[in-house]
């Protein structure tokens, strides 16, 4: 794994915990705060 692939894994994970937070454990809240963490990481250093 290089380090995009981790920094993308990183922030789906980071947006995930974030996503389901903010909306109260809500399944569509941790998805898409995972699918914006996600991005956010994997432009990170590019």
């Amino acid at each position: 794994m290089n380090a995009q692939q981790k920094n993308t894994a990183i922030g789906a994970a980071i947006g995930g915990v974030a996503g389901s937070v903010l909306t109260g454990g809500s399944t569509s809240g941790t998805v898409g705060g995972a699918a914006v963490g996600g991005v956010i990481g994997n432009q990170i250093k590019k």
